[in-house]
């Protein structure tokens, strides 16, 4: 092995390290989007108060045998 298969190791090694690590840092960019837009679609539901004066036990239930 002579010396420039050496270093075109070395490039194409150094090359693959980041070509990976942007990779990464764009991934965790997208993870961190996409954890604003949950928050804020989470944030934008409106609060659920019961609207209908029901008896405490209904939907207390789960018929399983249907």
């Amino acid at each position: 092995m002579d010396i420039t298969d050496i270093a075109n190791t070395a490039t194409t090694m150094s090359d693959a390290y980041i070509q990976q690590a942007s990779g990464t840092a764009v991934f965790k960019k997208a993870l961190d989007i996409g954890a604003d837009n949950a928050k804020v679609l989470i944030e934008a539901l409106p609060d659920v108060a019961p609207t209908q004066n029901l008896p405490p036990h209904i939907g207390k239930n789960i018929n399983t045998t249907a």
